[in-house]
């Protein structure tokens, strides 16, 4: 079926696009800085051309628990297969070695007192199906080992030896696998955006952490790091320049008891990366902080770390976190629904060096921000008492009953009055 033609004209339809492309301004996007860290907590790291490979076979055991669970499951399964396969074949030699294969056996051995090395082994089919039976302990019954043999004892030594270290190997492997720290650190969650806001009188940056687990992380602490690209007075570019920041902990342990989701604040001060850090500045910044949360499981005593980072678009200027905790019926409740959520509040837009030179700046901020908080709630009253004046009017209007009738009433004088009620 053909298209139906255009009623417009074409050349008109692309002069029109043409002139209103040239009117739209082009903004060119900064181009955006690859994290480090990703939300989740991974590396975004890529390892290249590495030469010295067989590093990775000392460590063998960390190797395999470092594969992925296809490579893992692949090895598992061919690590019993061939070991099943290699001593089948031994079994097999040493039957034929010792002649349990020849057909002319079988008719002496009713005249004679003849002993196979390994009964009703006959064929490869029948070793394989012993090597199984030995590596694993079934132990049908129908095939069994004699004492003809000294060689088919040795094999069976080393078969059991063999066995009971894949076993030991591979097993360890699996566990370990799936008892991995950052499996725990799943429940492990932090808001997806930072705030900055003004704390006891001071500018701080802070994010929310919490557990979803009821099992607690003994011994927790937090640390923030801070990443971005330097370059040294000798000309010497650092792509990826780490500076410790100090996490505001009135705990001298500097540990945290994470029974309910905290927020962690970092009080910007002169030791702090972001004391020179405006509002303005804050969206031009090629920085990224970097989360670290550490602590010790409570129910596998294993140490376990969760990561997050955040970017400078993902930090919120003049926010704070809504509460999420409270009372219910002698229980403290926690609404996660609300987890990441945030308020605008008062926050001066300029950075925190500025602030501490004139602290004039923060209080003509809160005076502001209280005046606006007065202008609105006298809107919302106003509003409010003119919403319910014209809701009497309609049902007045609407109810004639509840109109009032007018009172006339005369004086001793003889004047009349007319009065409303």
């Amino acid at each position: 079926m053909l298209a139906r033609k255009s009623i417009i004209p074409e050349e008109y339809v692309l002069a029109r696009i043409a002139a209103e492309n040239l009117r739209k301004p082009r903004i060119r996007d900064r181009p955006r800085k690859a994290r480090f860290i990703a939300k989740n907590g991974a590396c975004n790291l890529a390892h290249k051309n590495i030469r010295e490979q067989g590093r990775f076979l000392q460590d063998i055991f960390t190797t395999l628990v470092d594969l992925k669970w296809r490579h893992t499951l692949v090895i598992f399964t061919m690590s019993f297969l061939c070991s099943w396969l290699l001593f089948a074949m031994m079994w097999w030699l040493v039957a034929f070695a010792h002649g349990d294969m020849d057909p002319s056996t079988e008719s002496t051995t009713n005249s004679t007192k003849w002993t196979p090395c390994v009964t009703c082994v006959r064929s490869f089919t029948s070793a394989f199906l012993f090597s199984i039976e030995v590596q694993v302990t079934i132990g049908f019954g129908g095939r069994m080992m004699t004492e003809e043999c000294p060689l088919a004892i040795t094999v069976l030594i080393l078969q059991n030896i063999v066995g009971l270290i894949i076993n030991a190997v591979m097993l360890g492997c699996i566990f370990m696998k799936t008892a991995q720290a950052h499996r725990r650190a799943e429940t492990l969650i932090f808001s997806r955006q930072a705030v900055i806001a003004v704390r006891n009188g001071k500018l701080c940056f802070m994010f929310r952490v919490g557990d979803l687990r009821k099992s607690m992380i003994i011994s927790a602490s937090v640390r923030i790091q801070v990443v971005r690209k330097t370059t040294t007075p000798e000309g010497e570019v650092i792509p990826i320049h780490q500076v410790d920041i100090p996490v505001d902990n009135p705990i001298e342990s500097n540990n945290i008891f994470l029974v309910a989701p905290l927020i962690i604040c970092h009080v910007i001060d002169k030791r702090s990366p972001l004391y020179d850090i405006s509002a303005a500045d804050l969206a031009l910044q090629d920085l990224e902080l970097i989360v670290i949360l550490e602590g010790v499981v409570e129910t596998t005593g294993i140490t376990t770390q969760a990561r997050t980072s955040y970017i400078a678009e993902e930090i919120l200027w003049g926010h704070r976190f809504v509460p999420i905790v409270t009372e219910e019926e002698g229980v403290y409740a926690v609404d996660y629904s609300k987890f990441g959520n945030t308020v605008k509040v008062a926050a001066p837009r300029c950075s925190a060096r500025e602030l501490d030179e004139k602290p004039s700046i923060l209080i003509q901020t809160l005076q502001k921000s209280e005046l606006s908080h007065q202008n609105s709630l006298r809107k919302r009253n106003s509003m409010r008492r003119n919403n319910s004046i014209r809701r009497s009017n309609s049902m007045r209007r609407t109810n004639p009953s509840l109109i009032v009738p007018k009172v006339q009433f005369i004086t001793p004088e003889g004047s009349q009055s007319a009065s409303e009620t």
